[in-house]
């Protein structure tokens, strides 16, 4: 993937080597009274600051947000990074373009890189959960050691790995998109296998953004080399449920599927790199559901 010529991310929280700890609701986080929370908005935005993230500590929700982390700068030689923050800067370059087609503003994700263990406003998390993506502060969050899990499956390459970053952004997608809170209220009382099948479209779906991201990437730069999209394809399945669970050593149960099977997750992502088209990615009205 040739990546060394393209802008990369500032959107880059560099955690790793941080010790996170695990805190319960209002353990580390909080509301901000009003008096001292106004001084702090001012402070910060005169500083050049994210007024953001104060006004999340000033509004709360019940302490469902975290606190900020110092961000730290990554180091220059390290390679890995600057490989993440080039792929980040391309989603930026490239979905920021697709929302002014269509008459939006795009806001950009935070890549939060840590090691072993993150707090977020989705809760404590470890490695073990794998890459993920937190609507509350619209944080994509990331282990990088997960890579070598990947490659070890069958997911090797560094397309695979700007795969899974654009489906992460996928999901910051579907959150400004209002897909996120839509399938929440579709999965509300349902039982637990419909609201799983909801949520393999939600995952098919960030698939397919994915591939429409690296075709407008490869349009604007040229980046895909040969065999890239072979490594896509092959990280695809690598995670697909029916996979895992055979590699887990267990029998394959459709009804317990979040994600969707590798032939499924394959499809989509070549769905979305073959067309470019996001409207080409509504994986619920192919399965019968209407957003109103």
């Amino acid at each position: 993937m040739r990546w060394r010529k393209s802008r990369q991310s500032r959107n880059v929280d560099d955690r790793r080597g941080q010790r996170a700890s695990r805190g319960g609701r209002g353990m580390g986080r909080g509301k901000l009274s009003g008096g001292a929370g106004l001084l702090l908005l001012v402070v910060v935005v005169l500083l050049g600051g994210d007024p953001r993230q104060v006004l999340q500590l000033l509004v709360g929700d019940g302490g469902s947000v975290a606190a900020p982390s110092q961000t730290r700068t990554t180091p220059a030689n390290d390679e890995s990074a600057q490989f993440l923050s080039a792929v980040l800067g391309m989603t930026e370059d490239v979905w920021s373009e697709i929302f002014r087609q269509n008459g939006a503003t795009y806001q950009a994700p935070t890549m939060v890189l840590f090691t072993d263990a993150v707090q977020s406003a989705c809760g404590f998390n470890t490695s073990a959960t794998g890459p993920f993506y937190c609507p509350p502060d619209q944080n994509l969050y990331l282990d990088t050691g997960f890579f070598d899990q990947l490659a070890g499956m069958g997911g090797a390459g560094d397309f695979a790995q700007a795969y899974v970053i654009g489906h992460e952004v996928g999901h910051h997608i579907q959150t400004l998109a209002g897909t996120s809170s839509w399938m929440r209220q579709l999965q509300g009382g349902r039982s637990q296998v419909e609201a799983n099948e909801l949520q393999v479209l939600m995952e098919l779906q960030a698939d397919c953004y994915s591939g429409v991201w690296a075709h407008h990437a490869n349009r604007r730069e040229q980046v895909l080399e040969p065999g890239d999209v072979d490594e896509g394809l092959a990280a695809a399945a690598a995670i697909g449920d029916d996979r895992l669970q055979r590699r887990a050593g267990r029998s394959v149960s459709p009804e317990s599927f979040t994600h969707g099977t590798s032939a499924q997750r394959q499809q989509w992502l070549g769905t979305g790199l073959r067309t470019g088209d996001i409207d080409a990615c509504d994986t619920f009205g192919q399965a019968g559901y209407v957003r109103r």
